[in-house]
């Protein structure tokens, strides 16, 4: 009996057209079909050391979903998948698979890896079509947390605790549940209905949300320490980090986080229908290289009377931190690259953005982030018109919750110090996880966090 042949190449995952895809907010990708989905699956090997399980933050069980979708148990691969992952939906979609389960995918030694994110969108997706499972919970505990947003990991811990019989209340400081799921990421990558859908489960399971709740402001975390036997923060990374050059107090000039919330979750691209308009004008330029960027750049080109976008990066495109798939999807829809650039100055008119001066750059020896490092090339200045700018340059953890907390130890840049293993805070009883940590996040590692907390969390309300 010969050996089995591996086809070399991904299953492609049909997409929409970028001439059609820019006029609207619907999702770009058209996901699997059945058959697709198990012509992809016969390409994994099921290789006895499983190395994508070990490159996956939250181990879910990657050859043994592939393996039942390949059979047409499709829902059942969703479980399966569930037993590590309660939002398969959105990680299948949103994870930087590339830099994770499937760099390490021993199919990839031969030619594409397995196109696992996309078998695991595939297999929630129909779940939650036939009808999603309903979770099972314990029975109570009379234990009470709190959870800090209702984020990726803010829903995870929430799940795992609930399951557990813990009684959970999320505070949550926008008037939409979902965090960064909601308000970050447009729905032309993940539509809302999906994430809705993930929160339903935690309504099953009996998790109080509560919105329009600032902590910090509203209550402070003290008082949550005094009402709660634990409390875990997952607020995320609220500060946006800004460019120190001139004119950035010009109107047109916005940070990522606000352009991003203000069209995703306040409807400001369906105006008159929502009086929330964004400014755009008809020539946007963003400046960054990272996934925020492409997601601002790729917003603003659907965005009503925008002509021109731009996206204004000091390295190559090779330096890109963006996931190649949203920088291709960028090029495809117009986007103009404009890389080895770099802004010094806002050009204004009456208050009002109007330009943007620039420099060239070149690459000398890679820095500490182990890119090459760019240098100025002296009298290289030139302007582009712009009507507003978008600093997509990254954040870092929300000040908001920590403010004035006594005994709570921070790190150099703002981030909460926790321990690695139980993502315990110097706090009794705080656990912390996701952006406030790490300054910086995918939607996988917070996850991962939250199920070391959530584990973590179970264990000390025991000893307590």
């Amino acid at each position: 009996m010969g050996k089995k042949e591996i086809r070399k190449e991904k299953i492609p995952v049909p997409e929409r057209s970028a001439r059609e895809r820019i006029k609207d907010f619907k999702e770009v990708k058209l996901g699997y079909t059945p058959e697709l989905a198990i012509e992809e699956a016969k390409r994994c090997i099921q290789c006895p050391t499983a190395p994508c399980v070990e490159g996956c933050p939250v181990r879910v069980p990657i050859p043994q979903f592939i393996e039942l979708i390949a059979e047409g148990k499709f829902v059942d691969a969703a479980r399966k998948i569930k037993e590590e992952n309660v939002l398969p939906s959105i990680c299948g979609r949103v994870c930087p698979q590339e830099d994770q389960c499937e760099k390490v995918c021993v199919v990839g030694k031969l030619g594409q890896p397995v196109n696992i994110g996309a078998l695991e969108a595939f297999a929630g997706d129909y779940e939650a079509k036939v009808g999603v499972e309903k979770p099972k919970k314990a029975e109570s505990t009379g234990k009470k947390v709190a959870v800090i947003g209702s984020g990726p990991g803010g829903i995870t811990c929430a799940a795992d605790l609930a399951k557990l019989g813990h009684s959970v209340t999320i505070f949550e400081a926008l008037h939409e549940p979902g965090g960064v799921l909601i308000y970050g990421i447009p729905e032309f990558r993940l539509p809302n209905e999906i994430v809705y859908g993930e929160l339903d489960v935690l309504k099953e399971l009996g998790v109080e949300v509560k919105l329009n709740y600032v902590i910090g402001k509203t209550k402070v975390l003290e008082e949550l320490r005094n009402e709660f036997d634990a409390v875990f923060i997952a607020s995320g990374a609220g500060l946006p980090y800004m460019l120190n050059i001139e004119g950035l107090n010009l109107n047109g000039v916005y940070a990522a986080n606000e352009f991003l919330t203000r069209v995703n979750l306040m409807g400001a691209y369906r105006f008159p229908d929502y009086d929330t308009p964004v400014f755009t004008g008809k020539r946007v330029a963003v400046i960054g290289g990272g996934n925020t960027a492409m997601d601002v750049a790729r917003t603003a080109k659907r965005l009503n009377g925008v002509e021109e976008v731009y996206i204004i990066y000091r390295r190559s495109e090779k330096e890109m931190p963006a996931r190649v798939e949203e920088i291709h999807h960028a090029q495809e829809e117009g986007v103009v690259f404009q890389t080895l650039t770099n802004p010094v100055k806002f050009l204004g008119e009456n208050g009002w953005l109007k330009g943007i001066e620039c420099v060239r750059m070149e690459l000398s020896e890679p820095d500490e982030s182990g890119r090459r490092r760019p240098i100025p090339i002296e009298g290289s200045n030139f302007v582009i018109d712009i009507d507003a700018a978008v600093l997509a340059i990254g954040q870092g953890p929300n000040p908001i919750v920590m403010e004035g907390v006594d005994g709570l130890d921070i790190g150099k840049w703002g981030q909460i110090v926790v321990d690695s293993e139980t993502c315990k805070t110097s706090l009794e009883g705080v656990f912390a996880g996701g952006d406030v940590i790490h300054g910086g996040s995918t939607v996988i590692q917070a996850m991962g966090d939250a199920r070391k907390a959530a584990a973590a969390i179970h264990e000390y309300l025991f000893e307590n």
